[in-house]
């Protein structure tokens, strides 16, 4: 298992891949895929935008709340109503090249900024955060046991975090994961989670809510190849990702069957 000091050395070359986005074939190939017949899944059936939905929900009355965006790149889907709406808006992320863009579109919020460095490293100092937003985020650290401890470092108490994640706990899904890993350009800082991952956290937080997504809805990407009408087809998606959302509350079988998980955790008194 990694160190810090190892972690930060990954980073700096995670920083380069970002700044440059140099892909491989295989890594071109499997973001073909996440970003095309994923993509297309989740808008059909709604998964992408319940998603969204349900982190503002769980935002709550942002305005005297200081927010963390770890990880924003150059501004994801909420970063800019983070920085509008909380008391004081802080987003970070390893690419010195995206947070200048961010910055760019965060001059007009006087309590907003955003600034490249690494969460883990000595220069980021800063602490007492009421919400920390990780937006596909947490599966980039390796060490799970170091990320938990710096969260809850960053944390007031009772502080929040929204997670947005990648699993690795369905067979299907590991398999072509395992397959995939050797050819992977950004290996070294991709990790999905794994169910002891998720345990390490339900451990360290307490799970507020949380959600499964794509689970029996992953299987839309040979449904999409059967020869029905495409209303069926996405009544059929719909269908299975309401059972996914719903019963991955409370099942942990279902939970583990689907790709990506979201979490509102609560920092333990």
């Amino acid at each position: 298992m990694k160190t810090t000091e190892s972690i930060l050395e990954t980073n700096i070359k995670q920083a380069e891949f970002y700044n440059t986005k140099k892909k491989n074939f295989a890594t071109r190939i499997w973001s073909k895929f996440r970003n095309g017949i994923l993509n297309k899944i989740k808008k059909a059936v709604g998964v992408q935008d319940q998603a969204y939905l349900k982190h503002k929900e769980w935002f709550g009355d942002l305005s005297t709340k200081k927010v963390l965006d770890l990880g924003c790149f150059s501004g994801n889907y909420w970063s800019m109503y983070l920085a509008e709406h909380s008391k004081e808006y802080l987003g970070i992320d390893l690419s010195d090249v995206a947070i200048h863009k961010l910055n760019e579109r965060l001059a007009i919020f006087p309590n907003a900024k955003a600034k490249a460095v690494d969460f883990l490293s000595a220069e980021f100092a800063d602490n007492d955060y009421d919400l920390i937003y990780a937006y596909g985020v947490l599966h980039h650290f390796e060490n799970t046991k170091i990320l938990i401890d710096k969260l809850n470092e960053k944390l007031v108490p009772n502080g929040q975090i929204i997670s947005y994640d990648p699993l690795e706990t369905s067979f299907p899904i590991k398999i072509i994961r395992t397959l995939y890993r050797p050819f992977q350009s950004d290996a070294a800082w991709e990790w999905p989670f794994t169910k002891k991952t998720f345990y390490q956290f339900q451990s360290a937080f307490s799970i507020i809510e949380r959600r499964g997504l794509l689970g029996k809805s992953k299987w839309m990407a040979f449904i999409s190849m059967v020869p029905i009408s495409d209303e069926k087809k996405n009544k059929i998606g719909r269908k299975w990702h309401k059972e996914d959302w719903e019963y991955s509350k409370t099942s942990d079988s279902v939970l583990f069957s689907c790709m990506h998980l979201t979490m509102l955790m609560e920092k333990k008194k």
